[in-house]
């Protein structure tokens, strides 16, 4: 291959490189680890499934260590991990990690989407994937008979769905619980709980304690500019600014409990309380609760998965799901 197919073309610092031959370099991300039929440290089962050939999802599911023939039907979580949209995944170690944690602490059944990442896919299409997934997931209920796979058929209690995801997972979430507010799931399964930690949303006008110079400078406004360059509205896209004046009502979350977790020293920290207050004052008939950690950044639960501040933050999130 000639160095000019190596010519940069663009590029998203810290997180990737477009090559002249088409080839995406990923500078960041953690590194991939295999399932486990039972992690030594908390017990826990997983494995990796294929949800859709066309297009391409696939799934880690874990499966808590079961000490008696349960009859019980567990809460089912599905996860969407972050990453900026377009690195980490759900077979890298720090997910990997956070998922066993929390199975072996609420006792649920999780499955973690792994979606097709940007720049590759564009961002409609990974929204796009994520309901697919979760379509996929609901088609287990009783309702539908559905046993593609049998821990999700077996072990799922599909009156206790949760979708969950950090930083652009909640992101992709919150979007998610919107339309579920909207559309009808297989099997007529209605989602009881929604869990966004740092969520990943952003504006043109900055709040509470946000950055109010060189606003497109930061991070959290290059990655949505860069990946979705014909959002209508721009950052002010209703996907990435729930306040914005054409945004829907947040009263339509499609779920009944909320959980919104912010860290003190994370730039998405303002966002994070006014998406709780907006939530509150919207007319939502749910449950709104709101953890905010000091003196912690973006996604320490998850990438300082051994402090003690991530074992009180998983403790916390596993408390929601036990409700």
């Amino acid at each position: 291959m000639g160095s000019m197919d190596k010519e940069v073309v663009s590029e998203l610092p810290p997180f990737f490189r477009i090559y002249k031959d088409g080839s995406v370099e990923r500078t960041r991300g953690s590194p991939i680890v295999p399932p486990s039929p039972e992690d030594p440290e908390t017990g826990v089962s997983s494995k990796d499934i294929t949800v859709s050939e066309n297009p391409k999802i696939s799934a880690r599911v874990y499966l808590p260590k079961l000490t008696q023939v349960t009859t019980q039907k567990l809460p089912v979580l599905v996860y969407y991990h972050g990453g900026a949209f377009c690195i980490e995944s759900a077979f890298s170690l720090v997910e990997t990690k956070l998922m066993n944690s929390l199975v072996a602490e609420a006792k649920i059944v999780a499955i973690s989407i792994e979606y097709q990442l940007a720049p590759e896919n564009p961002i409609l299409g990974i929204y796009e994937d994520c309901w697919t997934a979760l379509q996929w997931v609901c088609s287990h209920s009783p309702a539908e008979g559905g046993n593609k796979e049998p821990w999700l058929s077996t072990y799922g209690n599909f009156e206790k769905v949760f979708i969950g995801g950090d930083s652009s997972g909640g992101n992709i979430a919150h979007n998610i619980l919107m339309r579920a507010g909207r559309e009808s799931l297989p099997g007529g399964v209605k989602i009881y709980g929604g869990l966004l930690t740092h969520p990943y949303f952003w504006g043109s006008k900055p709040v509470g304690r946000e950055v109010t110079e060189n606003r497109e400078k930061i991070v959290s406004d290059q990655v949505w500019r860069f990946l979705y360059p014909t959002a209508p509205g721009g950052i002010d896209n209703p996907m990435m600014n729930f306040n914005a004046p054409d945004a829907p009502s947040l009263a339509q979350l499609g779920c009944c409990r909320l959980l919104v977790s912010a860290a003190e020293l994370d730039e998405l920290w303002s966002r994070c309380v006014l998406y709780y207050n907006t939530v509150k004052e919207s007319g939502w008939k749910g449950e709104v609760e709101f953890v905010d950690v000091e003196g912690e950044e973006h996604a320490f639960h998850i990438l300082n998965y051994e402090s003690e501040n991530a074992k009180k933050m998983i403790k916390r999130l596993a408390s929601f799901l036990l409700k």
